[in-house]
């Protein structure tokens, strides 16, 4: 490895079949170039980006591989955004990459969020039975979360990643500089998935969150290093105990039982996936609270750290009933019983098949009121 070892942090999953790094650092693109090298692919390589990375990032990508890839490369750029995180825009990209010439000896560099993160993957598991890919996020959101632990998947319009696989990268490069060009609201929503972190298994990440919001939104990279790692850290060592979610790793989920709901009741277009999250996060609290796991004060604490970030606390106009319908069709859904993730204090949390529905309507009902 290169000086660029001086710059980073190296979180590693060892899984049973597959072990692979994670590189956290600043101005560590160009270890791109040395991954491919050890990594040994033969055949083409495939980037796949979207609109706005590719304004700002694609070039950088494009030089590392071209040092490294006699076979040269071929690129697709996605549009933008949820929306587009479908079955077609899979079909497109095999089309770009089946006319480029890339072969069962290639690769996938997936540059961007988690849109693109999870269309890459996905794409990469599917083309020729599966092929290797590497991921570079570019947002809060990916760089925490979405980039880490094979989970790869595409929309339908009845619910979020129902078509969709586990495909672990071959390894993943975090680079904060990346995070640049990111637009406020689109920065900010990631620390909804820092947040969730903390929820469910750090209370020290969660008050550090608390208590340095004005550095970190003002893009402090020095101060976002701890977070950042610490959420890799957390959610490599859940990944590691539970590949598949048959039990712990549906932690994670923590807040998503509701913010796909969210999402999906809006066809993609009123909250980012961190705003969601974060709404999803305070619903998930205000259920415990009406199963006496916690006191009120857990909601609120949420609440207050959440705000600190621009995020959303409530929802006036949540259609309750759309909701219900949508997390019914939740593919966490188990013989037709949902699995919430549920907290017991800031810092861990427990699933629970057996929340009676009235608690869940009275919950999304607080969501509702701008009072809380």
């Amino acid at each position: 490895m290169s000086d660029l070892t001086s710059k980073l942090k190296t979180v590693w999953i060892q899984l049973s079949g597959h072990s692979y790094p994670i590189y956290i650092g600043i101005d560590i693109v160009p270890i791109l170039a040395e991954e491919l090298i050890r990594l040994g692919w033969k055949g083409k390589i495939g980037i796949i980006t979207d609109t706005h990375v590719a304004r700002y990032y694609l070039s950088l990508c494009e030089e590392q591989v071209k040092k490294v890839s006699p076979q040269g490369y071929v690129v697709h750029v996605l549009p933008p955004g949820e929306e587009y995180k479908t079955l077609q825009q899979i079909e497109e990209i095999c089309t770009t990459m089946l006319q480029g010439g890339l072969d069962r000896s290639s690769g996938i560099v997936a540059l961007g969020g988690g849109v693109v993160g999870d269309v890459a993957g996905y794409f990469s598991a599917s083309y020729m039975r599966g092929i290797p890919f590497i991921q570079v996020p570019t947002t809060i959101v990916s760089q925490v979360d979405a980039s880490i632990g094979g989970k790869t998947g595409v929309n339908h319009p009845l619910g979020k990643n129902i078509l969709g696989a586990f495909h672990q990268p071959h390894s993943v490069i975090i680079d904060l500089n990346l995070l640049a060009t990111l637009p406020e609201r689109i920065y900010r929503e990631g620390f909804s998935e820092i947040i969730k972190h903390g929820i469910i298994a750090d209370e020290g990440l969660f008050e550090y969150c608390r208590d340095n919001a004005e550095l970190l939104i003002q893009k402090d990279l020095n101060c976002l290093l701890y977070p950042v790692i610490r959420s890799c850290e957390i959610k490599a060592d859940i990944v590691m105990k539970d590949e598949k979610e048959q039990n712990i790793r549906a932690y994670l989920n923590y807040g998503h039982t509701f913010g796909h709901a969210f999402e999906a009741v809006t066809q993609y277009k009123t909250f980012l996936h961190g705003e969601a999250v974060a709404l999803g996060m305070i619903t998930a609290a205000e259920v415990a609270v009406q199963m006496g796991f916690v006191s009120e004060d857990v909601p609120q604490r949420h609440r207050e750290v959440l705000a600190k970030y621009g995020l959303p606390i409530h929802w006036s106009v949540l259609p309750v009933d759309e909701v219900m319908q949508s997390m019914k069709r939740d593919k966490k859904a188990k013989a037709g019983k949902l699995r919430f993730i549920l907290p017991r204090r800031i810092g861990e949390v427990s699933i629970d098949s057996n929340v009676p529905e009235d608690f869940v309507r009275q919950a999304l009902e607080k969501i509702k009121s701008p009072s809380n």
